[in-house]
């Protein structure tokens, strides 16, 4: 590994690490040399995911908390930068969705999603940010999705609050960068993971999406560690206030089936 992708010393929190690509972004940050802090709401699966790591020789701890309760946001990062005098690098990527036509939608379902999304992501930010400033280095990296740059039917709170995020990082990046703090997004596209359980059943669905993303299939999750990897080290330097799709491709261009081409 050469010294400018190393977080060799580096203390970082990744939320939603119990599976899915939250738990290969915390594996590679891991990797990179750094004592990840792995949170989620289970305590049970954070803890065995936690220890499937600790077997590889990483260095992770936990802290579970739920991201609906703000002042568990708040008591989390504090009690981390407590323990440890000090806070690096923050990933906030748990999130959540809710499919539902806009005549069906209800005010709750909007509150639940954008809280979760957004007033979570942002309580975490403001206590990283009191962390990182007095030491005048920090990486905050929202995790978004590819709809935080376009748009999709029936996920109307999803899509806005992905939208939401990005302005949020944008604005910190304003801010905070003066600081010696940057802030980005990393907007997955389709991965390979847990959470896409359902879909990947219903027949002809992950071929229907593979045949319009220009690498022809979805991505493995540990792809999406190693962007979260680059994006907390020195490499990422020059970066602020970035947007970054990883998604093969999908938003970027134009691909039809090759039956309809």
């Amino acid at each position: 590994m050469t010294e400018r992708f190393s977080l060799k010393g580096r203390v970082a929190v990744v939320t939603g690490s119990s599976r899915g690509l939250g738990f290969e972004m915390a594996k590679a940050l891991g990797e990179s040399g750094a004592r990840v802090w792995m949170t989620a709401r289970g305590q049970e699966q954070l803890e065995a995911s936690a220890e499937s790591l600790r077997a590889e020789g990483l260095d992770v701890r936990t802290r579970a908390f739920d991201l609906a309760d703000g002042q568990a946001c708040v008591d989390a990062i504090r009690e981390i930068g407590a323990a440890e005098g000090r806070l690096d690098i923050l990933v906030n990527n748990a999130g959540i969705n809710a499919w539902e036509p806009l005549a069906e939608a209800t005010t709750a379902t909007w509150d639940r999603v954008m809280g979760t999304n957004v007033r979570a992501p942002y309580l975490l930010c403001r206590e990283a940010a009191r962390l990182m400033v007095p030491n005048g280095w920090g990486r905050i990296i929202n995790v978004g999705s590819a709809l935080a740059v376009t748009g999709r039917e029936k996920v109307t709170a999803y899509v806005a609050s992905k939208h939401g995020l990005a302005g949020m990082t944008k604005a910190l990046a304003a801010e905070l960068g003066p600081k010696g703090v940057t802030c980005n997004m990393m907007a997955p596209g389709y991965f390979l993971t847990e959470i896409n359980t359902t879909i990947l059943a219903r027949p002809g669905y992950e071929k229907g999406v593979s045949s319009r993303i220009p690498l022809g299939r979805w991505g493995d999750p540990e792809e999406a560690g190693g962007v979260i990897a680059f994006m907390a080290s020195k490499a990422s330097s020059y970066m602020n206030g970035h947007v970054l799709v990883v998604d093969g491709g999908m938003t970027e261009t134009f691909v039809l089936p090759v039956d309809a081409a």
